[in-house]
């Protein structure tokens, strides 16, 4: 998908129509203040805007909903970004004593982009995407989720599609969201395998025990590797990407493995014969070499931007923005459709607008109702009833699962504390 599918000329157009008719606020209100859980959480919360010609606007914050709403409607961001909960208002930083704003609290997030992934794809290149290669989003989705709830402990896992050619992912758990820094760090050390810049060759070098965390991870990537590496990006199909992948073998079992080109023209049977010869070559050494297992990791293991994860002060763009390249929406991810996800099926903002303009029969009468009705409620009203008409409603639909789970889960802490007090 290249970026000139879209024509941005009618933004300024659509955006309005967008925040005012079609933006979730009441459920994003709702996520962001995470029932209460501090006074002036949602509050003290950065927004950043990206608005028209690249105006770069730092340090919103708002009070309500509305004061929320009011702002976005009369602003128009083109982009959204979602920055830390302060100690202080953001939109007050300057008025603070130098050194005393500081960011308190975020979420942990993730941010995978295809664009670190092309030395090991050749279907597209820099922010084009295909659905050969988005299966890598897929592999790092499945990957980290796993990883992230079973090796952490982590429950609240906001998936979102980031509307042109990656993922990001909120890790929106209490104990996540007050980790400091040297934390963070430790979680992206752990889950990053693929190490060195562009002059490292072998990206990946694995050593003996393979470390259960590999294991389960490699057991995602096997499961694609085939379709996905020797097939869709035939990586043993023409001799310059054979070179590469021979680069990554040590030179006597690249020396027997030259008769590719000459012997075997079958992609898969290739690479079933660089595994033969890799496991003949393991029974022979007393040291474990996992050749194969390192080439697979390098061509299809997630490839995380640390830096994001890291600081608790890191913007990341906001899940329903609209992406100015493209149009598409940031949707959230419902994992339970995972294999069937396709960025080229996410609605553009151009698609809900136009679907808002189809008349409907209930509309009469409900628009004799809506008189009665004080302004806010009608607004609430309607704008529930618009997104329902639209291709977003789905999306809607898992941001309000993930939001449910949410408050479930809070429910129940609430309960258990209640329950401890008694004991006492």
């Amino acid at each position: 998908m290249s970026s000139s599918d879209y024509d941005t000329a009618c933004l300024p157009d659509l955006l309005p129509i967008y925040y005012r008719r079609l933006f979730p606020f009441s459920q994003y209100y709702r996520w962001l203040s995470y029932g209460g859980v501090s006074k002036n959480y949602f509050q003290n919360r950065e927004f950043s805007f990206t608005l028209k010609d690249d105006i770069y606007v730092r340090y919103q914050s708002f009070t309500t909903q509305n004061e929320l709403e009011k702002e976005m409607q009369k602003m128009v961001p083109y982009k959204i970004d979602i920055g830390a909960v302060y100690s202080h208002r953001p939109s007050q930083h300057n008025a603070v004593k130098s050194g005393t704003f500081q960011a308190l609290e975020k979420e942990l997030v993730f941010d995978i982009d295809m664009t670190d992934y092309d030395d090991v794809r050749y279907c597209c290149s820099a922010a084009d995407i295909c659905s050969k290669c988005w299966t890598l989003m897929t592999i790092a989705i499945r990957i980290l989720d796993r990883a992230l709830r079973d090796d952490f402990g982590f429950h609240h896992l906001l998936w979102v599609y980031s509307g042109r050619r990656g993922v990001h992912c909120w890790v929106c758990d209490d104990a996540a969201r007050k980790l400091s820094v040297a934390a963070r760090s430790a979680v992206a050390e752990y889950l990053s395998l693929i190490k060195g810049g562009e002059e490292t060759v072998r990206k990946v070098v694995l050593s003996d025990p393979i470390h259960p965390f590999i294991n389960h991870s490699l057991s995602v990537v096997e499961h694609y590797f085939q379709q996905y590496a020797i097939v869709d990006q035939d990586i043993l199909g023409s001799k310059e990407s054979i070179d590469k992948v021979l680069a990554l073998l040590p030179e006597d079992i690249r020396k027997e493995l030259t008769v590719f080109n000459k012997d075997v023209k079958d992609p898969v049977k290739r690479w079933d014969k660089l595994c033969d010869l890799v496991e003949r070559k393991k029974s022979n050494s007393k040291k474990g070499q996992h050749f194969d297992k390192e080439i697979m990791l390098q061509y299809c293991y997630p490839r995380l931007d640390v830096n994001v994860s890291k600081g608790v002060n890191h913007l990341l763009k906001s899940p329903f923005s609209v992406h100015p390249k493209t149009g598409r929406i940031s949707v959230p991810i419902d994992l339970k459709e995972l294999n069937t996800f396709d960025p080229f099926e996410v609605p553009t903002i151009s698609l809900i607008c136009e679907e808002l303009e189809k008349p409907r029969e209930d509309e009469a009468e409900e628009d004799d109702t809506k008189d009665k009705e004080n302004e806010q409620e009608a607004g609430e009203r309607r704008r529930i009833r618009d997104y329902k008409r639209t291709s977003l409603a789905k999306y809607v639909k898992v941001f309000d699962r993930f939001l449910e789970a949410m408050a479930r889960s809070r429910k129940g802490e609430m309960l258990q504390k209640s329950d401890l007090q008694k004991d006492f």
